[in-house]
């Protein structure tokens, strides 16, 4: 049985010692640990992975970490096993390029979670859900009709008992409604010009402005559009030789693979939220 634990406190001397002494009373073997100090802060970060012979009793483990540990040296924490499978929604509206390559990475065995049902705002992907036998509900969104688009969200949300949700292009503002219910567990994907080029057409004014590279950015989300903790980023050059065609053909396959490695990153617990910024193990 495997067993990961992620913890953030104020830095001070022997946590790691009192940590791995703790995993070694219980019988475990720590695999992997590493850490990280924000200086100016003064926050002590670590992710560790430990394995048991034996099946472990995870409440009493954690009530036991808690009283012996967490008290003590002011931590918020939490551990998973690699047995569960979290659940994650999928958010989308018209773009198909991001939820296939999801769907394609979990029927492939890539991504280990469970996708309990695919949400949109329009019927258009519904096809695309079939094709991978996953329930689609659609609850369509108008500002007359958001506040109870969005009861109806989380009342599917609990039901299925999902996880974290992912917004694979999913072209509406998510309320704090929902974001108060799932904290730093709803991932975006959107392009990296903003806030330089906002709007419907951003590639078409990157382009009319002959920039050189172009990018894209997934986050967690907040109330604060598109300004919540970075997950992960990359870029790809772009050059007078390529047309808006290519632009957007670039900057989709970007979206694909940054979105993915989020969603791979925050499954296998190697994210960590610090005053709106993120620590990343690797």
């Amino acid at each position: 049985m495997k067993l990961t634990i992620l913890i953030n406190c104020p830095d001070q001397s022997g946590i790691i010692r009192s940590v791995t002494t703790f995993i070694h009373q219980q019988k475990g073997n720590v695999v992997y640990l590493d850490q990280h100090v924000d200086k100016q802060a003064g926050v002590f970060f670590m992710r560790l992975k430990s394995e048991f012979e034996h099946n472990l009793d995870l409440p009493k483990f954690k009530k036991e970490f808690g009283r012996e540990l967490a008290e003590g040296f002011h931590m918020e924490w939490d551990a998973y096993t690699d047995m569960y499978r979290p659940k994650m929604a999928i958010f989308v509206s018209k773009y198909n390029h991001c939820l296939y390559d999801l769907l394609s990475r979990y029927n492939s065995g890539e991504l280990s979670v469970e996708i309990p049902f695919i949400l949109s705002n329009h019927r258009d992907l519904e096809y695309v859900a079939e094709q991978f036998n996953i329930p689609y509900f659609h609850i369509p969104v108008t500002k007359e009709t958001k506040a109870e688009a969005e009861d109806k969200q989380l009342e599917l949300l609990e039901q299925y008992g999902v996880d974290f949700i992912v917004l694979a292009r999913y072209m509406q503002i998510v309320s704090p409604k929902v974001i108060d219910v799932f904290p730093q567990k709803i991932i975006n994907i959107h392009h990296s010009f903003l806030p330089a080029f906002a709007g419907a057409k951003p590639y078409h004014a990157a382009f009319n402005r002959g920039v050189k590279i172009i990018g894209a950015t997934s986050h967690y989300v907040t109330e604060d559009l598109d300004a919540g903790p970075i997950i992960e980023q990359d870029v790809t050059t772009v050059s007078h030789t390529h047309s808006v065609k290519d632009f957007i053909a670039k900057g989709r396959d970007l979206e694909r693979i940054v979105l993915s490695r989020a969603v791979q990153l925050h499954v296998a617990r190697k994210t960590m939220v610090y005053n709106n910024k993120t620590v990343i193990f690797s």
